[in-house]
């Protein structure tokens, strides 16, 4: 327990020394010796119950980026294995494989539970490289999402009621949603299985690699649309970073096409405000039982 502690004083000091961005200060990890690095959950990421899934993986993202010599993510995928709560934690990683244009590594957050055990909470595998070395040829028949302006566009604000339980990541983000896509919030799902809208955080603070592996996971869940209420837990999650965002607001479209066996996949595709697909991402989530 003491090494909690002192893990949770660690972080603070780590934070203290970071910019105005609420994302860095509350994604920093400190170094504690070789592959070992202290980090502190904070309550202003929760949803419901947990703490997003997408922000525990910028965090171990940039763990892996301090740890490998190549400090871009490439591919990050992450096995989530019980919920995590605010407070300490630790993040271990370990170098699998460093070549000369790309490294391989994984990552595990561990935090202890009542009893005192430790207990793993999630576990990373991830490829990293050097995005600004990526040659500028694209061969692509993907198009960004047809979404209304931003003006056009609902809020968290604008629903009839706040989710039930935490919401406080939504303070955090700057969400407008497709009204084609917010039936749920007035009770008339479309049943489609889709989510799309503009993405930025609340602070103004541009988007980068980091900031894409919470976007991916940062929208409402598409079962919401499906017509079902409740918590969405991520089973697993994999996020490719296809190039470094440009600033500005980013444009998110996800998908659900198949929802059995009371599990979903969701596909995210990340677009930035030079109409460049930045991110994309799959992930297994189990669907609420509403």
């Amino acid at each position: 327990m003491r090494d909690m502690a002192q893990a949770a004083a660690r972080a603070r000091d780590a934070q203290a020394t970071i910019g105005d961005s609420e994302f860095d200060r509350d994604t920093a990890v400190t170094l504690r010796e070789k592959g070992v690095y202290d980090a502190e959950l904070s309550a202003g990421w929760t949803i419901i119950q947990a703490v997003n899934g997408g922000y525990l993986l910028a965090m171990l993202g940039r763990a892996l980026s301090d740890a490998l010599p190549h400090s871009d993510p490439f591919s990050v995928s992450a096995h989530y294995l019980t919920a995590s709560s605010p407070g300490p934690a630790v993040i271990r990683t370990q170098t699998v494989r460093t070549g000369r244009t790309l490294s391989t590594g994984q990552a595990s957050l561990f935090q202890y539970a009542e009893d005192g055990t430790e207990v793993e909470r999630i576990r990373v595998l991830a490829t990293y490289g050097d995005l600004d070395g990526l040659t500028d040829e694209v061969r692509t028949s993907a198009e960004p999402p047809a979404i209304p302006p931003r003006e056009d566009c609902l809020g968290p604000g604008d629903g009839p009621a706040p989710i039930p339980g935490s919401s406080a990541i939504t303070e955090r983000l700057d969400i407008k949603l497709d009204p084609a896509t917010v039936g749920w919030a007035v009770g008339a799902p479309s049943g489609k299985g889709e989510m799309r809208g503009w993405f930025g955080l609340a602070d103004g603070r541009d988007p980068d690699p980091f900031s894409l592996l919470l976007t991916v996971d940062a929208l409402p869940p598409t079962a919401f649309e499906l017509g079902l209420k409740g918590w969405t837990p991520t089973i697993e999650l994999t996020t490719h970073i296809r190039c470094r965002p440009a600033p500005g607001p980013l444009r998110v479209s996800i998908t659900t096409r198949n929802l059995a066996g009371g599990f979903l996949e969701e596909d995210a595709d990340v677009w930035d405000s030079a109409g460049r697909l930045v991110a994309q991402s799959r992930q297994l989530a189990r669907a609420p039982r509403g």
